[in-house]
């Protein structure tokens, strides 16, 4: 049999496609360049939503009711001004345009001390993210850390304040214990005397190590505005409470984010327990618990072990029933508040059985 030539494509046809593929880019090209205001707001009100988003998921819910009707009043003034809705419907493109901008940033890279601190932290993760029966292992003794490190950040005297990694699927990130380990190397590494905190993306396999700012000290013991049977133990972030409360701060009043402890029959955590080392302000938390109980009609006792006469600005107070420093007045104010807290818990036993309200 005959051998047959394979058919070839004219090159007339050849010089077409080119051309069909330089018209189609062209073309694409164009339509993005039609398209990129439209593209930049749909961004931008996407932008605008999640920010919404987060600022109601981080308002209180105290707070939620007033703000809604803030914002329906705000709504209605737009509507009933005179040429209102299209300057309102102007002012949300030109704040969707603004936010959803392309903004184009170089990823800086670390000097040379930022970048021997990155290696160390490196070579200390390899035995935690690293297996032997991975061929294309990410983390390595002597691999680059440039491959598992995508956003750092470092601070005046060099320390990291910001670190993203990368890290392997087969990492168990579902187990407290291989999260711990992880992290205690991380703050051990990066710095002690700081507080940071992890956020694990157990999803996309990644771990953000940020170093959270100092806390607030400018607000002093006062009278707080809370209930009874709550007592407000500090202050934190604003983003780990849903709860705030009115405080003075200097000259100036504002909401400060609440540790609330609350006690009574259904308190989950009916009890505190303080420890600190010397100066850590034990002593000091104990006495604005003390205070805030007062200002509800509580009752205090207070044993003090030292003697060095740090609660004697509660004795005389009323509802307050003694501060022994002695050890045979603390011996005998516990003996009472035994024989006190059984007798009033079967008066209250016995109001509920006849179905009366406790005393």
């Amino acid at each position: 049999m005959a051998r047959r030539l394979l058919p070839r494509i004219p090159s007339s046809g050849g010089a077409s496609l080119a051309r069909g593929r330089e018209i189609a880019r062209t073309a694409a090209d164009g339509a993005v360049d039609v398209l990129h205001p439209l593209i930049t707001v749909a961004r931008g009100l996407r932008r605008l939503a999640a920010c919404g988003r987060a600022k109601w998921a981080a308002t209180p819910r105290e707070r939620r009711g007033p703000t809604l009707l803030l914002a329906a009043v705000c709504v209605l003034g737009v509507v009933l001004t005179p040429y209102g809705p299209p300057l309102g419907i102007l002012s949300l493109l030109g704040a969707a345009a603004w936010k959803g901008r392309e903004r184009p940033g170089a990823r800086a890279e670390p000097d040379a001390a930022g970048a021997e601190r990155l290696r160390a932290l490196y070579e200390a993760l390899v035995p935690h993210f690293s297996v032997s029966a991975d061929p294309d292992a990410p983390f390595v003794h002597g691999g680059e850390w440039r491959r598992v490190f995508g956003d750092f950040a470092f601070d005046a005297d060099g320390r990291p304040t910001r670190l993203r990694v990368s890290y392997p699927a087969y990492f168990p990130d579902g187990e407290p214990a291989a999260r711990a380990r992880v992290e205690r190397l991380l703050h051990a590494k990066s710095g002690r005397g700081r507080e940071y905190r992890f956020d694990w993306d157990e999803e996309g396999n990644r771990l953000l190590m940020t170093v959270l700012p100092a806390l607030s000290a400018s607000v002093a013991a006062q009278r707080f505005v809370t209930v009874p049977g709550e007592a407000v133990l500090g202050f934190t972030d604003a983003d780990a409470v849903q709860r705030t409360v009115p405080v003075r701060d200097g000259d100036a009043d504002r909401d400060a984010p609440a540790v609330v402890w609350r006690t009574g029959p259904r308190s989950p955590e009916p009890h505190l327990l303080v420890v600190g080392q010397p100066g850590a302000g034990a002593s000091t938390l104990l006495r604005s618990v003390a205070l805030q109980a007062l200002q509800h009609g509580g009752e205090v006792l207070v044993l003090e072990g030292f003697g060095t006469g740090e609660y004697a600005c509660l004795a005389g107070r009323r509802g307050v029933l003694g501060v022994e420093c002695g050890p045979v007045g603390a011996l005998g104010a516990l003996e009472w508040a035994a024989r006190e807290t059984e007798r009033r818990l079967a008066v209250a036993h016995e109001a509920r059985r006849a179905g009366e309200p406790a005393p």
